[in-house]
């Protein structure tokens, strides 16, 4: 079983590298949003958290690249695994590849696995883009990266089977990006991705911290920003212990979900 995932991650891995398009827009998405709010936001030397001057601040585009490492994230996981596997159920490759002798846990592993080497690899490029290009600071201190490292494993985890979850609600492989993408732009616009989080009305905060995008966001600022700026946060802490249980809730969560609803065949095969 192990062996059989192995490959199916190799030929995952092969499928995703052969859609150019999709290579370039996941990749290059991140790093091109954070040149647009950095520059737009980050005109005359503007900073979040200063004064008039900008004293006391840090720039826009330190502040703009946690929640692009988050959004990153969700658009390799959560987008990408409900719109690809909507479209290979409804052009019947599941139904196919559930004839064979693969094991559906070798199946999922590969899917896992693959998003797992896709995130690293898209994160990896943003960061360094974003110190060489925008001279952003990155993290010096271990404990900083090993906040990374868990909210990164649990916010990848967690899209990854909340995408897996929810390609069962497209009904065809040509809807799924109408479904799937307005829910991966509301949830980026509320959740202190493209603006700073308190600056958006608090009834909008209150609705994003239902969903996991807000605590994977704030997570990441609390590796990339000084301590200082948790108290720019609407509890004035980073809370870690409550992103983990959003993020382990929305894990649980998608498993069940996942489990109850995921189907090898079109809703219309009998």
């Amino acid at each position: 079983m192990a062996r059989l995932g192995i490959e199916r991650t190799r030929v995952e891995l092969k499928v995703f590298f052969r859609e150019r398009d999709a290579v370039i827009f996941i990749f290059a998405y991140p790093i091109i949003m954070l040149a647009i709010f950095a520059t737009v936001f980050g005109q005359n030397g503007a900073t979040v958290g200063g004064d008039a001057s900008g004293a006391g601040g840090i720039p826009f585009s330190q502040y703009f690249l946690p929640g692009m490492v988050a959004t990153g994230i969700m658009l390799t996981t959560f987008q990408s695994l409900a719109v690809s596997i909507s479209v290979e159920r409804d052009e019947g490759a599941l139904k196919r590849l559930r004839a064979t002798p693969l094991p559906a846990v070798s199946y999922f592993a590969g899917k896992i696995m693959q998003t797992l080497i896709v995130s690293i690899t898209q994160i990896a490029l943003l960061l360094v883009v974003g110190a060489l290009v925008f001279d952003i600071d990155l993290p010096t201190s271990s404990s900083a990266w090993l906040t990374f490292a868990w909210v990164f494993l649990l916010g990848t985890a967690t899209g990854t089977v909340c995408g897996i979850g929810f390609s069962a609600l497209p009904r065809t492989g040509k809807s799924a990006s109408a479904v799937v993408t307005p829910v991966v732009l509301v949830l980026q616009f509320i959740s202190g991705v493209f603006f700073v989080f308190t600056d958006l009305p608090t009834w909008m905060q209150r609705i994003a911290e239902v969903f996991p995008l807000k605590w994977m966001a704030q997570g990441m600022r609390s590796v990339f920003l000084p301590p200082e700026a948790a108290a720019w946060e609407a509890s004035g802490s980073w809370q870690h212990p409550a992103t983990a249980a959003v993020l382990c809730a929305w894990l649980i969560l998608g498993l069940v979900v996942g489990v109850r609803t995921f189907r090898w065949r079109r809703r219309d095969d009998g």
